[in-house]
């Protein structure tokens, strides 16, 4: 058995209370929910927004079956991850540092670093551009503002941790329900739709000239599923329940309710990620792709009766603005956290939270301010750092999934909870599959720049 000699995330871990035993199953689950709010933010932040509705814009609704496959793959390591923190009691970076050794899990930190500035860049652009739209507000001003969201998430953090579950929750719902009613007032093809679901060649030949082909979207699609983070994020945070770590029945039934709300609030991320792209289908297939390519095009498009039809109001472009921001800020509370996992997981060192969080987050801005600095305070220039950072994710990607599906598997680490076999190939063909498929949208977005 793995050894640690210290607990992940120590000040909120073992502190959420969950029923005796004999409690009903909804009391378990109502116990156990939330986490899986957390993971599920990753897989809806404003990198995924504009490939998501260009992807129907272009192709219709082609490729939602690239999207029900995608959260699939995404359902199955989440479940590894709940594994891998209630059985082990160590998060992914405490597990990866156990096998590699000390010199090799400080290369891997730096990298996993990286990973989460990534991702904080992203929701820094996101956030800065809601704020532009919804306020006026100068994007260079924005992306400052949003350095002070480390008094929020400190407040949030003296309330417990089950408050910003719930905090976090909203924010997913307040997406959810703005793109149903835009969807809703869209009038889209159920017909259509359904049959979006089904796979078919057409992903790999469909082409327009000029504009990506269907498989590069899809590739974006399927390369932006799995975040790095939400791995280490969701082994960790799934240890705030306080289940009783010796006992075989008590382990059993953590496994299976943390699995149960990761699948349901990953449903919700599946439905979201599926309303863009028909929201983009609806709305925008047969108009030029050209004017779609930005948030504020797609801010105008929806006041736009020319381009959306009778549809078209400043509330469909305004509740989009605020949707965007809140799939912003989410991203601010999984960043800090996940990056204080990795950094005691992988090197042992803990700073403050406070500090963690402005470091973080100011290494995040720095580049957003130097590219508006040195190019001006343009959307399209912030916008184009959407790509590189998604880029770099794809790179950091497999650092995360193979320590995953090497300890799960490994029956004298996991006993009598090892991944089956099916399960053991599942998750070898996925994590193949995304590696290759990332692999291939580096090439073909280094080869785009040239």
């Amino acid at each position: 058995m793995l050894k640690i000699s210290t607990v992940s995330l120590e000040e909120i871990n073992n502190t959420v209370h969950i029923p005796d035993p004999n409690a009903s199953f909804l009391r378990k689950l109502w116990a156990f929910s939330g986490p899986g709010a957390l993971v599920a933010v990753g897989y809806m932040d404003p990198g995924n927004w504009i490939t998501s509705i260009q992807g129907g814009a272009l192709y219709s609704y082609l490729l939602l079956s690239v999207i029900l496959i995608s959260s699939l793959i995404a359902m199955l390591l989440q479940a590894m991850c709940v594994k891998i923190g209630v059985v082990t009691g160590m998060d992914l970076a405490q597990a990866t540092k156990s096998m590699v050794g000390r010199k090799v899990a400080f290369c891997l930190w730096i990298s996993t670093e990286l990973a989460i500035i990534a991702t904080e860049i992203s929701e820094v652009i996101g956030s800065a551009v809601a704020l532009n739209l919804l306020f006026d507000i100068p994007l260079l001003i924005g992306v400052l503002l949003t350095v002070f969201d480390v008094v929020i998430l400190l407040i949030l953090m003296r309330f417990g941790f089950r408050k910003i579950e719930a905090i976090v929750f909203c924010l997913i719902a307040t997406i959810f329900i703005i793109f149903t009613y835009e969807v809703l007032r869209a009038s889209p093809a159920l017909g259509d739709i359904i049959n979006g679901f089904i796979p078919r060649t057409d992903i790999f030949t469909a082409s327009i000239k000029g504009h990506d082909s269907a498989l590069v979207i899809a590739l974006g699609i399927v390369g932006a599923t799995v975040m790095p983070h939400n791995l280490y994020l969701h082994s960790s945070i799934v240890q705030t329940r306080k289940y009783d770590r010796k006992n075989r029945t008590s382990l059993k039934d953590a496994i299976k309710y943390a699995t149960i709300d990761s699948n349901i609030q990953l449903s919700f991320s599946f439905i979201i990620n599926c309303l863009l792209l028909i929201l983009g289908a609806a709305l925008f297939y047969g108009n030029n792709p050209d004017d779609l390519g930005r948030f504020t095009q797609l801010y105008d498009a929806l006041k736009d009766p020319n381009m959306v039809g009778p549809v078209a109001s400043s509330i469909m472009a305004t509740l989009f603005a605020v949707a965007l921001l809140a799939s912003g800020q989410n991203a601010t509370i999984t960043g800090t956290l996940t990056g204080q996992i990795v950094m005691e997981g992988f090197i042992n060192l803990s700073i403050p939270l406070w500090a963690r969080r402005m470091i973080s987050r100011g290494l995040a801005v720095t580049p957003v301010i130097l590219c508006i600095y040195i190019w001006g305070d343009k959307e399209n220039i912030v916008e184009n750092l959407l790509i590189y950072t998604q880029v770099f994710l794809s790179i950091a990607l497999p650092i995360s999934m193979v320590p995953l599906i090497l300890v799960t598997s490994n029956k004298k680490i996991m006993k009598e909870f090892v991944n089956s076999k099916l399960t053991i190939i599942l998750g070898w063909i996925a994590t193949i599959a995304l590696v290759v498929l990332n692999l291939q949208l580096i090439y073909e977005v280094i080869a785009s720049l040239y």
